[in-house]
């Protein structure tokens, strides 16, 4: 409890608008607890539902000081906005070896990132975009996912296995793990 009012600090000092959401269990291994619901980080996110706090403020600050000046600076165009597929989800692991166990999603401490559109209209895309031609976006992708390394404790990319084919997954578990 202690760490979320921290974590609630922290959203606050950096100026982030958010709703703090009740706790609940959904599910053998499943459930939210010290979750919010990110309503302004400074950079619009689309579909983006129950975070735990922690990611919440990982994600906030990767996608300001991250993404953003490396969509400026790499592609030459602002950031207009991040499109995830997803916060939460009761659910296993998926496309990983051994036994079953419960994703970051089960208990929203992982955001999956598909696409970053610009303010020029481009879109940039994970699928797509990955292995593009283009050595500009090539290394604006590669450039967030070493930001994004050192914010989260498990990032996620096509690189590392065929389920990541369309998207990031970043996950606040304080590991260090980065494919």
């Amino acid at each position: 409890m202690r760490e979320t009012q921290r974590c609630f600090a922290d959203l606050r000092a950096m100026g982030v608008d958010f709703q703090p959401l009740p706790d609940k269990q959904t599910g053998p291994g499943c459930g939210l607890t010290g979750t919010v619901k990110l309503l302004d980080i400074g950079v619009p996110t689309a579909n983006l539902g129950a975070v735990r706090c922690g990611e919440a403020r990982a994600f906030a600050a990767w996608a300001r000081n991250g993404v953003a000046p490396a969509a400026y600076q790499i592609l030459g165009s602002e950031l207009s906005r991040i499109v995830s597929m997803g916060s939460y989800a009761c659910r296993n692991t998926v496309g990983t070896r051994g036994p079953a166990r419960r994703s970051g999603h089960a208990i929203a401490n992982a955001i999956d990132v598909a696409t970053f559109e610009l303010k020029d209209g481009r879109r940039v895309s994970i699928q797509r975009d990955w292995n593009s031609p283009d050595a500009d976006v090539r290394r604006f992708l590669q450039t967030i996912h070493t930001s994004a390394c050192r914010r989260f404790g498990t990032v996620l990319s096509p690189d590392y296995n065929a389920a990541h084919h369309d998207h990031l997954h970043l996950e606040d578990d304080h590991t260090s793990f980065c494919r």
